[in-house]
């Protein structure tokens, strides 16, 4: 199998990860630890150990060989279009979440000017669950 970094490296943990073979970084430790896995031909137990185009990794135990190869042109510019698509949307997402948190603040501030100037409180009963 092959596998194309858009990146100078990927972790072993990253790429175990990526691929599906991990649920997630935690258990890369486990995962090494329990399985044979060959980087270049030697064992390799490290789960941060960066792995660069032109490596392969070997799972002996799950037949499986990856590949580390470079993705041609077009794929590495349609990379950097999603990768840019998607620093703008965060962009987006986190304008938006400013305005609301401002919002919400001069909202609360006006709350509280109109609840001084009423007598009644409004009491909150605290919640109560079930057999307590």
């Amino acid at each position: 199998m092959d596998y194309k970094l858009f990146e100078d490296f990927i972790t072993l943990q990253a790429l175990l990860k990526d691929l599906r073979i991990i649920r997630s970084g935690g258990a890369a430790k486990f995962f090494l630890a329990e399985n044979i896995v060959l980087f270049n031909g030697q064992d390799e137990k490290r789960r941060g150990k960066k792995l660069r185009i032109g490596d392969n990794i070997s799972l002996p135990e799950q037949n499986l060989i990856i590949n580390l190869v470079q993705p041609s042109p077009e794929e590495l510019a349609q990379h950097q279009e999603d990768e840019a698509e998607k620093e703008r949307v965060a962009a987006l997402v986190k304008k938006m979440n400013q305005k609301t948190a401002k919002k919400q603040k001069q909202g609360n501030s006006k709350g509280n000017q109109s609840a001084k100037g009423n007598s009644k409180k409004s009491v909150r009963k605290p919640v109560r669950f079930p057999g307590t």
